[in-house]
């Protein structure tokens, strides 16, 4: 599968301000030649704010390689936290743009990986399915893989192979990312997956106050991460993680209805790390604040 360059460009953000927050030490269009494949490898500045990244089609491969960074993503909706963490490969969900904000050092750099659409595309048609549930994948990524991690790693290495080291390379991450991170489901048992279901729910209820992540509730009921992800929204209508902020709320409520409790008491009680966190997720999900709510 070789990239059509007019479809293509070597900067697959369009609008995206790259010189603004990177600097580019390597790119395989124009250092390797490769046409299936692109690879770059980036330093990126230790401050960055409302960071606009616009939506691409092609899966997009990063790892952080060195430094440190606390982020904020947002793709529309609430803004994420998470770490920028050397050896942790993160996958971007194709379509969806997203703006991020983060504070760091100034020994952060990158290997990023791009694998075109047609690629993706080709070998789910291969594979016999459907689309795969992308965001799905990208938690499934998110928790963790050394194979990926080494892979993209030799990738940013790889110097003067040709383009046929490029084509085998994109053939190999597609295959790996769709039958690892997003097999589709064969052979369903719904009684099977409502009881994995329920034991997630009794978990998250249990760990209410505690950090879960979602590797730890993939663990107690026994399923990759992935297919927790699809089960559970299939059973629910809601990702655990949305679940989860649901119950919390909840039992903040019970809290604010029940009790004289201050919202810095009520807070770590429902699993939120400050006051101000708990009043954003409230106000989400109820549409009034802590409050107003109490005084009601």
């Amino acid at each position: 599968m070789v990239f059509d360059s007019a479809r293509f460009d070597l900067r697959p953000y369009t609008g995206f301000e790259t010189d603004r927050y990177v600097r580019r030490t390597f790119c395989s269009w124009e250092h390797a030649g490769w046409r299936s494949l692109l690879v770059q490898r980036f330093e990126h500045v230790p401050v960055a704010e409302d960071m606009a990244l616009p939506a691409a089609a092609d899966l997009h491969l990063v790892l952080p390689v060195s430094g440190r960074a606390e982020l904020r993503t947002r793709d529309g909706g609430r803004a994420v936290a998470t770490r920028w963490v050397p050896g942790r490969v993160q996958l971007g969900v194709p379509h969806q743009s997203t703006v991020r904000s983060y504070r760091g050092d100034a020994e952060m750099r990158s290997v990023q990986v791009h694998i075109p659409r047609d690629t993706v595309d080709a070998t789910v048609a291969r594979l016999g399915g459907d689309v795969p549930d992308f965001e799905a994948m990208a938690a499934s990524v998110a928790a963790g893989d050394p194979l990926l991690e080494e892979a993209v790693r030799a990738l940013g290495s790889a110097g003067a192979a040709d383009d046929l080291y490029a084509e085998t390379a994109a053939a190999f991450l597609t295959t790996h990312l769709l039958t690892r991170h997003g097999r589709l489901r064969t052979g369903r048992s719904p009684a099977r997956e409502d009881a994995r279901t329920r034991a997630a729910v009794a978990f998250l209820r249990e760990r209410l106050a505690e950090p879960v992540t979602l590797a730890d509730v993939a663990a107690e009921v026994h399923l990759s991460v992935y297919h927790l992800v699809r089960v559970f929204r299939a059973a629910t209508g809601q990702t655990p993680h949305r679940f989860l902020t649901a119950l919390r709320v909840d039992e903040a409520k019970r809290l604010l209805r029940e009790t004289d409790l201050p919202l810095e008491r009520i807070a770590p009680r429902c699993g939120f790390a400050t006051p101000g966190a708990l009043s954003v997720a409230f106000l989400r999900h109820t549409g009034t604040r802590p409050s107003a709510y109490r005084n009601s």
